[in-house]
């Protein structure tokens, strides 16, 4: 039976990320599939205490930044800490994410190109000709996927991964649950990697 990795995740976020490569590299070594979905972390955020970036403290702002800054350089991973084109909706990057995933295209590499577009790449995601040429460029047709997003049945599988990650008990992104054990965050990936092992 194939070991299954569920991820929990914001299309915005810079956490996500960090830790979007590595998890691939972890399923890949340990035989194991990952499930990439893509959820509206304000829904999220608005039953479980949690706060848009915007509405926290200077000083948790602030070392947000100093995390990234400090993650950035153990891990070897560019990005940029303030990006041009950040807070952005995200919508229908997400949507495009979805409609790759129910017609079994390759999802998980979408997914990583529109998080590098604004953490490396300074492209707004909000804008349907750079996730155009975003997609295209991995071999998608990205006018198709945008169409798709608009759908009503994309948005509805949105709202109920949204639901779905509520019910589970996530919290923030990422999130990555391996037979019903959750692990929040990047830096949580090396736990995840032990649960994944041990079968």
């Amino acid at each position: 039976m194939t070991k299954m990795i569920e991820h929990f995740f914001s299309i915005t976020s810079p956490w996500t990320f960090l830790g979007f490569q590595r998890l691939s590299e972890i399923a890949a070594r340990n035989g194991a599939t990952v499930v990439h979905k893509p959820v509206d972390l304000g829904k999220v955020f608005s039953v479980s205490g949690g706060l848009p970036l915007p509405k926290r403290s200077p000083q948790r702002q602030a070392y947000r930044l100093v995390e990234l800054a400090r993650w950035r350089t153990y891990l070897g991973i560019p990005i940029n800490v303030q990006p041009k084109f950040f807070p952005v909706k995200g919508w229908p990057a997400a949507g495009m994410v979805i409609a790759a995933r129910e017609r079994n295209q390759d999802y998980g590499t979408l997914a990583h190109a529109i998080l590098r577009a604004v953490w490396v790449e300074e492209r707004n995601i909000d804008d349907a000709a750079t996730l155009e040429a975003i997609a295209a460029a991995q071999g998608f047709d990205g006018r198709a996927l945008i169409a798709a997003a608009e759908g009503e049945a994309v948005k509805k599988t949105f709202e109920a991964d949204t639901q779905e990650a509520m019910d589970r008990g996530v919290f923030g992104a990422p999130t990555y649950i391996y037979k019903g054990e959750m692990f929040w965050g990047q830096d949580r990936l090396d736990f995840l990697e032990r649960a994944v092992k041990q079968g």
